[in-house]
């Protein structure tokens, strides 16, 4: 067979696209205005028609083996920071051509909840300068013939879809989201910070906790280090109050703010996460800390918190701005691949 002349390709790939990201009429045509648009297709599929698009000097850049160890980094695939990328192209410029570009864009927006992706592209805008903006990607095994993981990486996000192929984890690894709003140095109400409100809700709950139990959730010295969000297991020494002493009205509110937390993302990784969260005694088996120590303006509303189980952490900090590190898993058996000295805000 003849290979395919550069013309073949590139209409194959913007077929693939536009088919892929949902924007063909049922003929196969260009959607004209007030056509119906098909259903997009999900990001793990996607990654699948980017993977095939891409030619040998971007596969060499940006495509790993599974289990891929970068001699600084070690193990890539699981590596977190909260300032970082993952491999040197940027997304937006001209390694990658507009139609990859549209699909990467179509993978970040199948991690993600559609009815947050406005709130996102603030995010990216006021930290990075928009979406693809000093971003990059790493694409870890082979889609669509075994394991692989598409990983999304910049200053104050990385996002991960893997299809599963990570057995027993939730959004394919730890991940982080987090926003510089107004300033470095954030006022003690973070004005326009996207993701603030989440602490909001978190402060309301304490507002209901006893005497006793504020005590015991209220530390007011030994918060840890925003890398620390390895699993302690079953046995581990966890800070905070233990939610199996709530009564059933604050254990219904942890519940509440669960789901707010996991508001941005996909169902599929929400599901994943309650999976995840069931194997291990569900949120009863947590314990809810909130920290006396970074409290900005010293208003008892505190912006440093975290929720954890024995492969459950959700770690929230506030300050100087949010940072959020996220690491579930169905037993603590999975390592993270975190800097314990990396730098940036």
């Amino acid at each position: 067979m003849n290979a395919a002349t550069p013309l073949e390709r590139r209409h194959f790939l913007r077929s693939s696209t536009a088919a892929a990201l949902g924007i063909l009429g049922p003929t196969g045509s260009l959607l004209s205005a007030g056509q119906p648009v098909q259903k997009a297709a999900p990001a793990e599929s996607l990654v699948k028609v980017l993977y095939e698009s891409l030619n040998e000097k971007q596969r060499k850049a940006m495509c790993f083996a599974w289990d891929h160890v970068d001699p600084k980094r070690g193990l890539l695939r699981t590596r977190i920071e909260n300032n970082w990328r993952i491999t040197n192209p940027i997304v937006a410029s001209n390694f990658y051509n507009k139609d990859q570009q549209a699909l990467i864009r179509g993978i970040f927006e199948g991690m993600t909840s559609p009815d947050w992706h406005e709130r996102f592209d603030q995010q990216l805008k006021d930290d990075v300068g928009g979406f693809g903006k000093r971003q990059s990607i790493a694409i870890f095994g082979e889609p669509g013939s075994g394991k692989f993981q598409f990983v999304l990486t910049s200053r104050h996000m990385t996002l991960r879809c893997d299809g599963d192929s990570a057995e027993h984890v939730a959004f394919g690894g730890p991940i982080l989201y987090a926003h510089e709003g107004e300033r470095l140095y954030e006022k003690p109400d973070h004005p326009n910070n996207v993701f603030w409100h989440q602490a909001v809700e978190a402060n309301k709950l304490f507002q209901t906790l006893s005497r006793s139990q504020r005590k015991e959730a209220l530390l007011t010295h030994g918060m840890p280090s925003e890398e620390l969000v390895g699993f302690k297991g079953k046995g581990g020494a966890f800070q905070g109050c233990p939610v199996s002493d709530f009564t059933d009205d604050q254990r219904s509110e942890v519940q509440r703010i669960l789901k707010i937390l996991l508001e941005p993302f996909r169902q599929s990784d929400r599901d994943e996460v309650s999976r995840c969260l069931k194997s291990q005694g569900g949120l009863d088996g947590c314990h809810l800390a909130f920290y006396k120590e970074g409290d900005l303006g010293d208003d008892k509303i505190y912006d440093n918190w975290r929720l954890e189980g024995p492969s459950f952490v959700w770690y929230f900090r506030g300050r100087p701005h949010v940072h959020v590190w996220v690491n579930v898993a169905e037993n603590p058996s999975v390592k993270l691949n975190s800097s314990q000295d990396s730098v940036g805000v």
